[in-house]
């Protein structure tokens, strides 16, 4: 049945609250389906919207969100309409999908999902329930193609490559920024297998951007690409980047590319990763300028570099007290978190709050983050495969114990609300409160505190 068939009253939903509560409750009841046969079912009932646009599709374990935002501000700020695709959310469902920044409205989200539901029950009939994502993906597809209309479509990978539903497209370019120790249940137990998943999204003839480093990860990107006539453009071969100046909320460097050298790019987001990932979209927006002549001046290049934020990475969302919340729920994240902590942040003590879902790897996190707290607060998020804050602080222990350190004070705190005031009361003016893990966590802390500063404002 065609939305057309529909008059408003025969909606299914009436509200973008209701829409988005059907698409939502698949997450427990559909959970994670690798596999493009709904997909692909899907889009040939819809007929095939995708083939209506230009993506660059971006994937890897770490680093997919940003690189997606210095390329959205980028394409942007050149005067380009441009979509954008993420997951998961930080504070609404609408952020997954935005136009220019600027989230999905809820009338157009209505809209879609109303004209979509009669569909994905189809084809649950047909393959069994489309997962959360699925559908999510449908959406975004649907309202980029026949509402939105955009020049080009940001688009990010959910947790593979291979399987995922974002790789029912074919991009103008493929980037994948990492691979690291994640979703290991799904994608494989070794890099190599995991690398292999994510290199999945390269197609036939299509330019490939990589900043992967491992040796053995290299060989399986270099092989997929190979065998798929595509041009590799790979992190410390064909670009690189030189670091000139750090520090809070400002960093420099040098890019030197297969096409040119930028000798001066500015970014404001923080740590010693953003310069990585950094390069990884200027080259990729590199691959853009040549292969498909995308306008891009270097004026508007430098501002939007400049410019470009990613909520929940490194964002210092309280300054009294000082509080600074990190999406960082893996190992090579939390790597990254404890460098950007040592290098460019200054404080007299480090208190720490974190909360993690059951399927991470909790002990390499922890190794990288102990070494440098004065205070762990052990939470949980309200999610439905969060992990006991109990348990993490019996992990923690037993770390702490191992490297010979006594002086941490480890408190369990499974209400997050009153873990965070209680962080809030320890953090002296001169020390430095982190809040990490998952970003279900990162999501609700970043709105209550928002929130909270809003009410003191009187808006």
């Amino acid at each position: 049945m065609s939305e057309a068939q529909l008059s408003v009253n025969e909606w299914p939903f009436q509200t973008a609250r209701e829409a988005i509560d059907w698409v939502v409750r698949f997450i427990p009841l559909a959970g994670i389906k690798p596999g493009l046969e709904r997909m692909e079912r899907l889009m040939e009932l819809l007929d095939h919207p995708h083939r209506r646009l230009k993506f660059i599709h971006v994937a890897g374990t770490n680093g997919k969100g940003s690189v997606c935002a210095y390329l959205t501000e980028v394409i942007r700020t050149c005067g380009y309409d441009v979509g954008t695709f993420t997951s998961p959310y930080i504070e609404s469902y609408n952020e997954r999908i935005r136009l220019n920044g600027v989230n999905i409205p809820d009338e157009d989200l209505l809209k879609v999902i109303n004209k979509i539901k009669p569909i994905v029950d189809q084809v649950a009939e047909e393959f069994g329930q489309p997962s959360m994502f699925e559908i999510s993906t449908v959406i975004a597809i649907e309202y980029f193609a026949r509402t939105a209309y955009p020049d080009f479509v940001v688009w990010e990978t959910g947790l593979g490559g291979r399987l995922d539903s974002t790789n029912i497209v074919t991009p103008l370019v493929s980037v994948i920024t990492n691979i690291g120790h994640d979703h290991m249940e799904f994608l494989g137990d070794t890099l190599e297998k995991i690398a292999a998943e994510k290199a999945a999204i390269i197609k036939a003839g299509v330019p490939v951007v990589s900043a992967v480093e491992q040796p053995e990860v290299v060989r399986v990107v270099e092989e997929a690409a190979k065998s798929k006539n595509s041009t590799l453009y790979l992190l410390g071969r064909e670009f690189r980047y030189e670091t000139i100046s750090t520090k809070e909320n400002e960093q420099t460097f040098r890019f030197t590319g297969t096409f040119r050298d930028i000798p001066d790019v500015a970014i404001s987001m923080n740590g010693p990763h953003q310069l990585k990932n950094a390069a990884v979209a200027l080259m990729t927006l590199e691959v853009l300028r040549q292969y498909y002549a995308l306008i891009v001046e270097d004026e508007d290049l430098l501002r939007a570099m400049k410019s470009a934020q990613w909520p929940g990475r490194l964002e210092m969302v309280s300054q009294e007290p000082r509080i600074l919340i990190d999406g960082a729920h893996n190992p090579e994240g939390a790597e990254s978190l404890a460098a950007a902590l040592k290098g460019t942040y200054s404080y007299n003590r480090l208190h720490f709050m974190m909360g993690m879902l059951t399927n991470k790897n909790h002990t390499g996190y922890l190794r990288h983050i102990l070494p440098i707290v004065d205070t762990l607060i052990l939470t949980e998020p309200n999610w439905l495969k969060k992990a006991a804050a109990e348990d993490l602080a019996g992990l923690a222990k037993s770390l702490l114990a191992e490297c010979g350190r006594h002086d941490v004070e480890v408190i369990v705190e499974p209400d997050w609300k009153t873990g965070l005031e209680r962080l809030k009361h320890m953090t002296a003016q001169d020390d430095l409160a982190v809040v990490s893990g998952t970003l279900y966590l990162i999501g609700d802390v970043r709105s209550w505190i928002k929130h909270q500063s809003d009410s003191e404002k009187g808006w």
